[in-house]
Order: structure tokens, then sequence, then C-alpha cells
């Protein structure tokens, strides 16, 4: 007998498939695109009710009280947002929370198309969308989680978070030149329109999977308490909440107040100031698709070095000269943002349990929300003490907890 005969065939092993595209999935796809129109709408939103602050008061402080009247809800009902989203559907609230901003938004342009509009109203307007964000927010990353497969997460992540940033960057020169050709009113009615494509995609989904448990349900603010006690029990998710809080809290002030402070003393000009956000804002772009294709066997050790390399590019705005230097720096610092927030994003979607997943992603939208106002705030004392210092301690303090995440072996094993 031959030896062609008498062996036995070896197979080569089998390479593991490539996940398929989201964008392939008809489910994710219908909610990406209605989730994309209605953000390009809510740019219009974003350019003209400050707008609209200004002509009825003339006043900057004005309109620093309507951008707070949408802050303080946001961040005093965010974590309750979480817990609703834990014991009802995702994919209702959503429905519920964009109907709300439909009927606000449009009521606020019928009012001014009717020249009947008051200040007053644009202040409960802020206050509705700010409670609406509370639990909206939690409620996306559960609905996102219940479209795709696991191994889909970061690239979906990725999709929708590009889309969001695009739509930050062509929609509000489009919206500022439609408020100025045609009325606020118009842009207001815009908004209000775009909410019909995420309500009409929600429409068409099914609800996602309940989690399954035959305890009885406790309070809501037990509820909340348990999620709470969810993420401190769990040493990987703690650590990366943590990073992602020190991340928000030390970048968000220091690139908006700090930044532009530096344009107005270094070049005294505006368009210094323009310029760096705008690198902020293409490197963000690259990093978040970057985020949906690469992928790492280990995943822990992955994001905390990244967050120390942004932490080290921080303090190194303090002392890199020149305009178009500084502008490479952010871009890159740009990029590294936006692949860190598409994989933790990602992260968290996968690691959590469906049923602590809104409580935990209520958490994570705190830490971004909760924490900016305070670090505007921070930033704007620390620059009238020293703009260098204030780029230098806020990248140390990255570095420090980025060290703090490596040191954790779970964190290291992340997968």
């Amino acid at each position: 007998m031959s030896a062609s005969t008498s062996s036995e065939s070896v197979e080569a092993p089998a390479l593991p498939p490539r996940p398929v595209s989201p964008l392939r999935h008809g489910p994710f796809l219908r909610w990406w695109i209605g989730a994309s129109i209605s953000l390009l709408g809510d740019q219009f939103y974003l350019v003209a009710l400050p707008w609209v602050v200004l002509q009825l008061t003339g006043s900057g402080v004005a309109m620093g009280m309507v951008a707070m009247a949408a802050g303080i809800p946001r961040a005093v009902l965010m974590l309750l947002g979480g817990a609703v989203t834990d014991r009802s559907s995702p994919r209702r609230l959503l429905m519920v929370t964009a109907t709300a901003r439909t009927i606000f938004v449009a009521a606020i342009g019928l009012l001014l198309w009717l020249h009947a509009l008051q200040l007053w109203h644009l202040y409960a307007l802020a206050i509705a969308f700010g409670t609406a964000d509370a639990f909206a927010l939690p409620s996306a990353g559960a609905m996102l989680r219940s479209l795709v497969r696991p191994e889909q997460l970061p690239a979906a992540n990725s999709f929708w978070q590009s889309s969001a940033l695009l739509t930050g960057v062509v929609g509000p020169a489009a919206a500022g030149w439609l408020t100025k050709a045609l009325g606020a009113a118009v842009a207001f009615f815009l908004d209000a329109f775009s909410f019909l494509f995420i309500i009409g995609a929600l429409w068409t989904l099914p609800d996602p999977p309940r989690p399954q448990t035959t305890a009885p349900k406790s309070k809501i603010w037990t509820s909340i308490g348990e999620g709470l006690a969810h993420v401190g029990r769990d040493v990987s998710l703690r650590s990366l909440m943590l990073l992602a809080a020190v991340l928000n809290f030390c970048l968000a002030g220091p690139l908006s107040v700090g930044l532009a402070y530096l344009a107005r003393h270094r070049f005294t000009s505006p368009t210094a100031f323009g310029l760096w956000i705008s690198s902020v804002a293409a490197g963000t772009l690259v990093g978040m698709v970057l985020a949906g294709v690469l992928k790492s066997e280990r995943r822990g050790v992955l994001l905390c070095s990244t967050s120390a390399i942004l932490g080290a590019a921080t303090a190194c705005i303090a002392v890199l000269p020149g305009l178009w230097p500084v502008a490479a720096l952010l871009a890159v610092m740009g990029a590294f943002s936006g692949f860190i927030n598409v994989q933790l994003q990602a992260w968290f979607q996968q690691r959590v349990d469906r049923a602590y997943l809104g409580r935990v992603v209520s958490v994570l939208m705190l830490s971004a929300f909760g924490l900016m106002p305070l670090s505007m705030a921070a930033a704007g004392v620390a620059v009238e003490w020293s703009v260098a210092g204030t780029f230098l301690v806020a990248g140390a303090a990255v570095i420090l907890v980025s060290a703090f995440g490596l040191l954790q072996r779970p964190v290291r094993e992340l997968r």
C-alpha cells in the first residue's frame, strides 16, 4: 500500500473568520442611519440656541446659564437613567426621549416663528434636553450592544462615534448659514424633523432581550447602589472607569480653556485656536476609524499605554513652541483619544452583564458629562496661575493613573 493512501491527511489549522462589518447587519444599519441624521439635526439646534439667546438678551451670561440648565439635570439624573435602562426597554426609552425632544424643539421653533418666544421657554427647552440626555445616553449603549455580535462592537462603536464627530465638523457651518439665511426658527424645525428618522428606525427594531432573573425588583435607589457596587467589585472595570474619568477631567478643560488662553497670549489670534481645535477633531476621527480596525490580544496594556502617551503629549504642549508643531501634536493626541474612547466603549459593552449595562454606562457617561464643567472651572483657575503648569499637571495626572492601571494584573490580562 502506498504511503499516500496509508497516511492520514493533515489539514492546516483554519484561520478564525474575520468579523462581518456591522453595516451589513440590517438592524444596526437602520439604527446607525437614523441616529446619524438625528445627530446632524442636533447641530442646527446647537448653533441656533445660543444665537437666539444672544438675540433675546445680548448677554453671554444668559447663554452660559441656558447651557448650565441643560448640564445640571443631565449630571444629576444620569445614574437614575442607567438604572431605568436596566429595568425597562432601551429601545422604548430612546423612542420616548426622541419624541419628547421633537415636540419641544418644534414648539420653540413655532414660538420663534410667531415672535412669541421668551427666555424662560429656552430654559425649559434646555432642562428638557438635559433630562432626555440622562436617559438616552445609557439607553443608546445598551441598545447598540443588542444590535451586533460582541466581536463587532469595536467596529460598531467606531461607526457610531465617527458619525457624531463628522456631524460636529460639517453640521455647524451649514447650520450657521441656514440660520442666517432663513432664520433660527427653520433651524429648530429641521432639528425636530431629523428626530423622525431615529424614531422611525427604532420603530422597526425589536426590543433587546431582557435579563432573565427571578429576583424581585429592588427599589430604584437600591438599584443605583447595586450598579455602583458592581463597578467597585470588578478590579478591571473600576480601574478603566477611573482612567476614563481622569482622561475626561484632565483633557476637557486644558484642551478648551487652556488652548484658547495659549492662543490668545502666544499668537493673539483666534485663528490659532480654530486651527488647533480642527487638528484635534481630524485626529480624533482617524483614531476612531483605526479603533474599529485594529485589534490587540492585550487590550488592557494597549489602553493604559495609549493613555500614558496621551498624558505625555499633553505635558509637551506646555513647552512646545510654534503654531504648527502644536497643531501636529494635537492631531496625534486626537487620534489617541478617539482610539481610547471607541475601545473603552466597546470593552464596557462586551464586559458588563446586560443586567448592569445601563447603570455601568451611566457611570461612564457621568464621568464625561458630569466632570466636564468641573474641568472647565479648574482649568480657568489654573491658567491664571500658569498655562504651562496646567498642561504639565494634567499630563502628569493621566500618566500616573495609566501607570496605576498597568500595575493591576487583571487590567494587564484583559483581552
